[in-house]
């Protein structure tokens, strides 16, 4: 594969993410968190198994599409269902937490690589199937872990099934009693709306709260841009830059994930303490500058495979933790009844604007061969990270220790008793 189709498959995979956040997130509203969990999984188990099988180019960037459709589904259903299960003093550092765990599988996963990719132990034509086929077959651990999850009672209320609800709260009430302070509840009524026509979603999304939609829809951009844009194309800069040989790639993308993840891990629970308006700033805004500053000593031939990597991995130590708060401020920012919806429309639309471009471009980029071309990427990545934290600035919503519904009332909430 030429460095372009590297970048090919990479924009493919963001294409099938940005059509199954969209498809996924509308049923994970009208059918439940929990089906979706167990569907947006067995996709992507499935595609991932038929890319260790793909036979040409083509069958492995239709393969990826079907892979990225599974993945963004996967976001809107686990996003929501985290937000509404997690009481609202804890919700900011364990939605981080959860979506900063990716970074555990994407280290796990460059870990095998050394192994699996190296010539030496596994043929070079096996190698890179197994590394696939593998990770869909850790997929059915998971399937079999989801029948623990419950599905959301806030859910079930919305779509008339109350008594369902008592008893998943009543259970998870019992579970925290040791441990969790009383608090007192609030009473609301819902007429409940099973299924919001496209008509009011797009009204509530766009007359109802516009400052909130241009938030979320510069945060999700930003952070997109400058994710799949490093991540998907690191490993051809680490091997065309830098003579690192392929197999021993996967030891340079151990530290950069144990920054992603560590970030949101050490992080976390400032976003509930200090809050969302400064902590997603200051996040934000570090990484945009320290991307800039990262490009400049790359163009100048000031750094090696290991002082760029070191610098990757503190710069996503702070994305990773505003990458995660972007999807938590999505989920805040909207009612109950379109959270799903609301998380896939602003991952497709910020995923389309940044994720789909940056892959692509700079796989176009790096096979130029010109370090001064790869700088503009970096660029362009440091200055809607900057972006981002202005907008957060002025737009940001002080949500942190605040119910779900004290920060925007659900659709179908009335009068409270």
């Amino acid at each position: 594969m030429s460095d372009a189709e590297v970048g090919l498959a990479g924009s493919a995979y963001i294409v099938g993410a940005v059509g199954g956040a969209l498809v996924f997130g509308s049923l994970a509203d009208r059918f439940g968190r929990k089906k979706l969990f167990l569907v947006t999984l067995a996709v992507y188990m499935v595609a991932t198994i038929l890319t260790g099988l793909s036979w040409d180019i083509w069958s492995f960037v239709f393969f990826r599409a079907l892979t990225g459709a599974g993945i963004g589904g996967e976001y809107a259903a686990i996003n929501s269902a985290i937000q509404e299960f997690v009481p609202a003093r804890y919700r900011g550092r364990t939605d981080l937490i959860v979506n900063g765990s990716y970074w555990i599988g994407a280290a796990i996963g460059a870990a095998a690589s050394v192994v699996i990719l190296d010539p030496a132990i596994i043929p070079t034509a096996y190698g890179w199937r197994l590394a696939f086929i593998g990770g869909g077959v850790l997929a059915l651990v998971v399937i079999v872990l989801r029948h623990w999850v419950p599905e959301s009672p806030r859910w079930l209320i919305t779509h008339g099934r109350v008594a369902d609800a008592e008893i998943i709260a009543a259970n998870l009430e019992r579970s925290a009693a040791a441990t969790a302070p009383a608090t007192p509840a609030a009473k609301m009524r819902f007429t409940g709306q099973p299924h919001i026509p496209l008509r009011m979603l797009a009204a509530t999304l766009v007359a109802t709260y516009p400052k909130r939609t241009v938030l979320c829809l510069t945060l999700m951009a930003a952070q997109a841009f400058c994710y799949n844009a490093i991540f998907f194309t690191y490993a051809l800069v680490l091997t065309t830059f830098y003579g690192v040989k392929p197999d021993d790639v996967g030891w340079y993308i151990l530290p950069f994930a144990l920054g992603n993840f560590l970030g949101p891990l050490l992080l976390g629970h400032l976003f509930d303490t200090l809050g969302r308006v400064v902590m997603i700033t200051g996040t934000y805004a570090l990484s945009g500058l320290l991307m800039g500053v990262t490009g400049l000593l790359f163009v100048g031939g000031h750094i090696g495979a290991t002082e760029q990597t070191a610098l990757w991995s503190v710069n996503f130590f702070f994305a990773s933790a505003g990458a995660s708060a972007a999807y938590l401020t999505v989920g805040e920012c909207f009612p109950l009844e379109i959270r799903a919806r609301a998380i896939s429309i602003f991952y497709a639309i910020g995923t389309a604007l940044g994720g789909i471009i940056g892959p692509a471009l700079f796989g176009a980029l790096i096979g130029s061969g010109s370090r001064g071309e790869i700088l503009i990427g970096y660029a362009i990545g440091g200055a809607l990270m900057l972006l981002g934290a202005a907008v957060e600035f002025f737009l940001g919503i002080k949500s942190e220790q605040r119910s779900l519904e004290d920060v925007t009332a659900p659709l179908s909430q009335c009068a409270a008793d």
